[in-house]
């Protein structure tokens, strides 16, 4: 579980010039890389990303500008490697209400976040399907679909205690050679009633596919 110590709490204020330069796509992505995967050079990320090296160690020098990362230990002279400087970004969604700027960061981010979860659908698909991954983690690994009713304050109230059972666990795990990195991708997005009398949307889909595990 993430500490104090290895969260970037970002201010829609305080923090204007470095959520604008976050608000970049490929920095986001260079960013989360290396969060999940560790120190890498400009040139490995180049491959991973289908980017120029040149393209990547600018938008690495952008992030490193505001103190997203930094230089990492190299191998030799001639590397230069980047690491995360946080493990997780966090902000206060109430007062990323407070301009147009600050509120499109968030559906921005949200965004990344979902295709973040596509990627590590095919990754942890692949990871299964070669070996990467013993067949122990295929009954629990699993999306959920869930359609609570919840008060405001209920939810705030599950959030609390995710966080504090996700603390528990990983401070339980962190010493078992078994364990290894969870995707772990939460949501909790209230929607409003539909009005009856309004048309449908063309781009809804017909149903899903829900699995509980």
């Amino acid at each position: 579980m993430v500490n104090e110590e290895q969260k970037r709490d970002l201010d829609p204020k305080r923090d204007a010039a470095a959520l604008k330069a976050l608000a970049h796509p490929l920095r986001m992505r260079l960013l989360g890389m290396l969060r999940q995967d560790g120190p890498a050079t400009a040139s490995e990320l180049a491959v991973r990303t289908g980017e120029s090296t040149a393209s990547t160690s600018y938008h690495l020098r952008v992030l490193a500008k505001y103190a997203f990362v930094a230089e990492a230990a190299s191998r030799d002279r001639r590397e230069r490697r980047w690491q995360a400087v946080h493990s997780l970004t966090a902000w206060s969604n109430e007062a990323m209400e407070a301009s147009p700027s600050s509120r499109a960061w968030i559906s921005l981010s949200r965004r990344a976040q979902i295709e973040h979860l596509e990627q590590s659908v095919a990754r942890h698909e692949a990871d299964i399907a070669d070996g990467r991954l013993g067949q122990e983690w295929v009954e629990p690994s699993g999306i959920h679909d869930l359609l609570p009713r919840l008060a405001p304050e209920s939810l705030t109230e599950l959030w609390d205690v995710l966080e504090r059972k996700l603390r528990e666990l990983t401070s339980r795990d962190a010493q078992d050679p078994r364990a290894a990195q969870v995707v772990l991708l939460i949501a909790g997005l209230p929607t409003a009633p539909l009005d009856p009398t309004a048309e449908a949307d063309p781009a809804a889909p017909a149903g899903r596919d829900t699995k509980d595990a």
